[in-house]
Parts: C-alpha cells; sequence; structure tokens
C-alpha cells in the first residue's frame, strides 16, 4: 500500500481498495499441534488456571499486569466473571495439548472491525507453559485468526516500555516496534509508559512462513529442543 499524491499535489495514504467492515473474533476454540485455545469459562478453567498461575515462587510474573495476584480461587474466579467474560477483551485459556490443562490465558482486545485492527494482550503464562513450543504456537494460532480467518489489516502488541521481557517477545514473534506512548495509562497507582508493537497484513506472509518453519516436527530433537531459533527463519 504506496503513498499516493491527490489533485492538489498533496501526499496522502494509498487508497483501500475493496475494503469492507470485517467481523469480530468468534468464541470458538483453535486447535494447534501442542496446544488449544479455548474461549475462557471459569467453570471449566478457573481452578486449572488459578493452580497453574499460582505456582511462581513470587509474584514477579503479576508486576507488568493489570490485575493479580489473587489471593484465593474464589477472587480470580470473581475477577474472570466480572472482567474476562466480554466480548473485548475477549479471552481465551491456553490448554496444553498433553496433559489437557489450562496453563495461561491470552485475549483479543480493542477491537476494531471497522478499520481491521486487534490488539493481543492480558497475556499470562504459567511457568510450566513458558519456553514451550505451545508458548509460540498458541500465539500463532490466535495471528492466523485476526490474518487468514478474519482478514484483518493490523495486529497490535502493547506493554509497559519497562517490561524487558514482554518487549523481547514482541521482536521474536514477528512484530515491530513503532514507538513509545509517554504516560499513556496508570495501573496499580503507578504511570505506564507504553511500548507500542505491530505487524500488519503485508508483514503476515513472511512471519506465517517463519512460524510454521519453525513449529515443523523436524526442527525439534527427541528432547524437544529447538533446532534453530524464530528469529533465524525471518533473517
Amino acid at each position: 500500500m504506496n503513498d499516493t499524491v491527490n489533485d492538489l499535489g498533496q501526499p496522502i495514504g494509498g487508497a483501500v481498495d475493496g475494503w469492507s467492515t470485517r467481523p469480530p473474533p468468534p468464541r470458538s476454540p483453535l486447535q494447534g499441534r501442542t496446544c488449544r485455545i479455548e474461549p475462557l469459562d471459569p467453570a471449566r478453567h478457573g481452578a486449572e488456571l488459578f493452580r497453574a498461575l499460582s505456582t511462581a515462587e513470587d509474584d514477579r510474573l503479576w508486576t507488568y499486569m493489570g490485575q493479580g495476584p489473587f489471593a484465593d480461587l474464589n477472587v480470580f474466579r470473581q475477577w474472570m466473571e466480572t472482567s474476562a467474560m466480554g466480548d473485548d477483551p475477549l479471552f481465551h485459556a491456553i490448554v496444553d495439548g498433553a496433559g489437557g490443562n489450562a496453563l495461561g490465558h491470552a485475549a483479543y482486545l480493542r477491537i476494531e472491525p471497522v478499520v481491521g485492527v486487534i490488539e493481543v494482550g492480558n497475556i499470562f503464562f504459567a511457568p510450566a507453559l513458558q519456553r514451550t513450543i505451545a508458548a509460540t504456537e498458541c500465539m500463532y494460532l490466535m495471528m492466523c485468526r485476526v490474518f487468514d480467518e478474519l482478514g484483518y489489516r493490523r495486529y497490535e502488541w502493547k506493554c509497559d516500555a519497562l517490561n524487558a521481557p514482554s518487549r523481547a517477545a514482541a521482536l521474536r514473534l514477528g512484530f515491530q516496534f513503532e514507538g513509545i506512548f509517554r504516560q499513556a495509562i496508570m495501573y496499580k497507582g503507578r504511570n505506564r509508559d507504553t511500548a507500542w508493537y505491530a505487524i500488519i497484513d503485508k508483514d503476515w506472509p513472511e512471519v506465517k512462513a517463519a512460524f510454521q518453519a519453525w513449529l515443523a516436527p523436524g526442527n525439534f530433537d527427541a528432547a524437544g529442543n529447538q533446532k534453530q531459533r524464530l528469529q533465524s527463519f525471518r533473517d
């Protein structure tokens, strides 16, 4: 999509030909080789998620989250029922393909079907999910829904600019850094400068091909260790 010049000699954005409002994301599961993504259900996922998310040695996993940590399962379920059951954000549980247990959650949010923009956020991986094939595949599956199934133009990732692990994850997954929005929001009584990242539709074919190459069984040894890094397939 190239910029052009109007009949007044002014530079303007390129025309978006054939565009129509896209559907919102559906409440349906996504099945991968190592994981399954299911619409969040407090009755189905609540106890498993609370148990998985409570296995961290300390509370550092919660520092950059807008909620938590939770004192007990009842408080966690109350949060799910009051904050995580809507259509935007649309929360999903990440279920381990081997054991069938919910080990994390992620949400689509700031969903804008008219212009084809959607954000992924509220990503929380229990220690048992971190640095696994499933942790990468679940992000890939959510991207496939956005670009291939729904036809959106832009997929965003935003995080606290001080959250170094989240910023590194965004780059590893193929998002491009777009800048820092200073004093963008406040949460937990403190300021947040927000780092913005995005993948747009013209980036997607290269990003998708890298995911497919990395996720191929041949890229892993018998112990499940990767032979090539995800980034190497985009270099």
